[in-house]
Parts: structure tokens; C-alpha cells; sequence
């Protein structure tokens, strides 16, 4: 159960602007993280634009974002990530449920590209050591451009951050499990 109360409809009159902005990125959808964060909404406006262009303002694909969120979601167990995530956007975004599954111990699978590999590789040492060796980064160049790996150590950032805030407030799942599309 959530350790904040969620915001219903009636109490966001005051922020119709911002709850539009938000439902209009999302489908008209105002998702559970969001009716949590309104309690405060100047940062959640803040953070709906910062995790919206970390999801859409970079130049990295669609598939590879979703490696990174997902990778993340398992790693510091976020169901909510997960859910908002697994199938649905990452399918749309190119990946398997296979793929979605293997990246759970994607170690042990031959589904990732050499360019896959070297991002899960960064993902997992930001995520559990903090601290990124040279041998795990420099491969990244030969891949990727200074500005996509900035944007992917945003990313991963970012999605750690999402899933420590939902996790600490208890955030509850969606109802509906098509709720991240």
C-alpha cells in the first residue's frame, strides 16, 4: 500500500495545467507515480520533463533505452518499473519478451549485441558498484558517441533514481497492466 495517499482527480483542480501536460504525454493516462508526485507539483512537473527527455530527447533507440530501464528495474527489483515497462514499451520498442526475460541474468544469454553487452556491462557497474572501471567504459566508445553515452549514463541515473523514489514512497502497480502504454 502507498505511503502517500494518491491525489484524486478532485484535488488536482488547482494544477489542471500540468495534470493536462502530463495526461498528454501519457495517453491520457495520469499513472500512480504521478498522482504520488503532484503532492508536490513543481517538482513533479520537474520531473515528468526531466524522465520524458531522458525517454525521448536522446539519440539513442528505442530499444536500447528500454535494455537500460529494464536492466535497472531488475536490479534494484522494481516491480514498478517492470510493470510500467515489460512487455508492452519494450516490445514496441523492438525488444522480445525473451529479450525482456534474459535481462533478468543477461550474462548468461546470446540475445545482446557486442554494443548491447558493453551498455548492460555500464548499466550493471553504475547500478551495483557506482564506481566504473576503465575496462568497463572505454569499450562504450567504440560504439557509442560522447553525447550518447552521456545521455546513457543520464539514463541510467535517472531510472535508479525513478525506481528508489517509487520503491521509498511504496508506489502501488498499476490496475491495468497495459498502464505504461
Amino acid at each position: 500500500m502507498a505511503r502517500i495517499p494518491f491525489l484524486k482527480p478532485e484535488d488536482l483542480s488547482e494544477y489542471r495545467d500540468l495534470v493536462t501536460q502530463i495526461t498528454g504525454r501519457r495517453r491520457g493516462k495520469l499513472i500512480n507515480v504521478y498522482r504520488t508526485l503532484l503532492h508536490s507539483p513543481p517538482l513533479a512537473e520537474s520531473w515528468f520533463n526531466h524522465i520524458n527527455n531522458i525517454r525521448w530527447g536522446t539519440e539513442l533507440n528505442g530499444r536500447l533505452r528500454e535494455i537500460v530501464i529494464v536492466r535497472v528495474g531488475y536490479l534494484v527489483s522494481s516491480a514498478y518499473v517492470l510493470r510500467q515497462h515489460v512487455p508492452n514499451l519494450a516490445i514496441q520498442e523492438g525488444m522480445t519478451e525473451e529479450e525482456c526475460d534474459a535481462l533478468a541474468d543477461w550474462t548468461k544469454s546470446d540475445l545482446f549485441t557486442e554494443a548491447e553487452r558493453s551498455v548492460l556491462k555500464y548499466v550493471d557497474a553504475m547500478t551495483k558498484n557506482i564506481v566504473v572501471s576503465d575496462s568497463i567504459f572505454a569499450p562504450l566508445k567504440d560504439f557509442f558517441s560522447d553525447r550518447q553515452i552521456v545521455e546513457l549514463t543520464l539514463m541510467i541515473g535517472a531510472y535508479i533514481s525513478h525506481s528508489r523514489v517509487l520503491q521509498a514512497l511504496e508506489v502501488d502497480l498499476e490496475p491495468d497492466q497495459n498502464a505504461g502504454i
